[in-house]
């Protein structure tokens, strides 16, 4: 008999989260047409929007192929209020030291808004132009003593280390996080070694969007890897969102994006992909295999994001009751933390919020729900008569 799988108890609220485009943002995937130049002011703009909404955080991505997002998160952060920023740590390319004292910093002027996102990295090609020449599994035995010592001098200790990759002698912090005993530790990794270091180290998994039934499998493994250690982890997920107030036009959106996708771009996409040892991502190009011809993979979820997008490629399609319940269907195999994104990202960002938050169980206020606040809602009538404070779908 094979073993049983123990579902993970369901999520009674979700933390939603958006995303800063600091890789590039535009109208259309794989192609410039519509392309949007993405500054420091538009950076500016969708972080400001998405503080304004109402939502708990924003993820910032990491890598060669976007803005550093220390550097950005520190730049628009003044700007905001109650916004958080999950921003990238790489284990293997600073001392956990060094990175120790960048996040007590960035987490105490922004008084305690900083998340940090552990990313281990899963493309060799990428991995050597930043100097490391690791194997895979090698990586993740980095990143595991990255965090042993990183979490120890968030915590105040000092630390003397040495490990297979690291030696720390008397590390210790002068300044600390604001947030004790240091930010939330969000990580991905789908692999067995990624699970090992997720269970032992992190407070969040994450996964990127795969069908609610491959979710939970994959959660339960997490699970059962973390109870081992005596261990609780929460649980997030990363996804695209296409949503419009109805499906056929949420359908149409998605099939737009693709409008100007040449086979030429999506077969050098492919061929990138496939040089990646990430498992994850693995997972990702499974979805779809670069066919465009059947890319709704699970109910309302859509792949077409992935055939050109390294990373998250999956995206929630439907009017706002659908999307609102397939959030629901992850929450109730275990997920609590959702981060979402959505072409272009500006104004993705307030349709998103504005249809699909009135209808969940947030774990953060919204703005948007509040009646109370005074000022214009919707355009005055006539110049003369307020309109009714109603949501969509209500008579």
């Amino acid at each position: 008999m094979g073993t049983m799988i123990v579902p993970i108890a369901a999520a009674e609220r979700a933390n939603i989260h958006w995303f800063l485009p600091t890789h590039g943002d535009g109208r259309y995937l794989g192609s410039s047409i519509g392309g949007r130049q993405v500054d420091l002011s538009y950076l500016r703009q969708v972080a400001e929007a998405s503080d304004k909404l109402g939502y708990y955080g924003v993820l910032l991505p990491t890598g060669r192929s976007c803005e550093d997002s220390w550097v950005i998160a520190s730049a628009v952060a003044p700007y905001t209020k109650a916004l958080r920023f999950i921003v990238a740590v790489r284990p293997g390319l600073l001392s956990p030291a060094v990175a120790a004292r960048m996040t007590a910093t960035l987490d105490r002027i922004t008084d305690g808004r900083l998340i940090i996102n552990v990313v281990t990295g899963g493309d060799p090609v990428e991995n050597k132009g930043d100097g490391i020449f690791l194997a895979h599994d090698e990586r993740y035995a980095i990143t595991k003593e990255f965090l042993d010592v990183y979490k120890q001098l968030l915590a105040g200790e000092h630390v003397d280390y040495a490990g297979q990759h690291l030696k720390i002698e008397d590390g210790h912090l002068l300044f600390p996080p604001l947030q004790k005993p240091h930010p939330p530790l969000y990580f991905g990794g789908s692999s067995d070694a990624g699970i090992a270091v997720a269970a032992e180290t992190v407070d969040t998994y994450l996964t990127w969007g795969e069908p609610p039934a491959e979710v939970a499998k994959k959660l339960a493994v997490v699970e059962k890897a973390a109870d081992a250690r005596g261990r609780k982890l929460d649980f997030g997920i990363r996804l695209h969102v296409i949503v419009r107030e109805t499906n056929d036009a949420a359908w149409r959106a998605a099939n737009d994006l693709l409008t100007h996708l040449d086979e030429e771009t999506l077969a050098k996409a492919q061929k990138t992909f496939e040089r990646m040892d990430s498992v994850g991502q693995k997972r990702m190009l499974a979805l779809h295999g670069g066919n465009r011809d059947k890319l709704e993979v699970s109910p309302n979820l859509w792949a077409g994001v992935g055939l050109v997008r390294g990373g998250a490629g999956t995206a929630l399609v439907g009017d706002p009751q659908t999307v609102a319940e397939r959030i629901k269907e992850y929450m109730r195999v275990g997920i609590s933390t959702f981060i979402f994104s959505g072409y272009p990202h500006l104004e993705e960002a307030y349709r998103f919020a504005e249809l699909v938050f009135p209808l969940l169980p947030l774990a953060h206020p919204s703005p948007l729900l509040r009646t109370d606040r005074g000022g214009p809602i919707g355009e005055t009538i006539a110049n003369d008569q307020l309109p009714a404070v109603r949501q969509l779908g209500q008579s």
